[in-house]
């Protein structure tokens, strides 16, 4: 499986030879086997079969953005729905500014980058506030700065 002719565009999408994947329980697997190498490549590692994946730019992308208050305690979160269909609490102190202004942060527990999609980038921004040269998303009485990429430490 060394070059699987697999490509994940800008947007998420996956194919294989040009055609759309789109079934769920094949694109799980992919998702739930997936990585990263020492030169930041993404491949799927299947017991012994490596396949290297062509990635336009993340194998990650937010397609929804929510806030939400956990019934435990009185803290407000957002939570952020992936292409992978899961849902994860951003972790605000991940998030920046790409090229193009394309917005970012990290998930999985830090280890992928993930990139919003237009309409998950607007559903964030109701909640970006700026000041003087800073953005920022204010959160349960803290301030969280959206940085410009050549700031961040998570380029991947």
């Amino acid at each position: 499986m060394d070059n699987c002719d697999i490509k994940i565009d800008k947007e998420g999408i996956w194919y294989y030879r040009g055609a759309h994947m789109f079934r769920k329980e094949i694109l799980s697997v992919f998702f739930e086997n997936i990585k990263i190498d020492a030169c930041g490549k993404y491949l799927i590692e299947l017991g012994e079969e490596v396949c290297y994946l062509d990635v336009e730019d993340t194998a990650f992308v937010v397609t929804a953005v929510y806030k939400t208050r956990q019934e435990s305690d009185t803290k407000d979160q957002i939570d952020i729905l992936l292409t992978d269909d899961s849902l994860e609490k951003l972790n605000l102190n991940t998030l920046y500014v790409g090229i193009d202004n394309v917005l970012y942060c990290t998930v999985k527990n830090g280890k992928f980058k993930a990139r919003f999609s237009r309409n998950s980038y607007y559903q964030l921004a109701q909640f970006i506030e700026q000041e003087e040269n800073c953005f920022f998303i204010s959160l349960n009485d803290e301030k969280y700065c959206i940085e410009p990429m050549f700031n961040n430490n998570y380029n991947m």
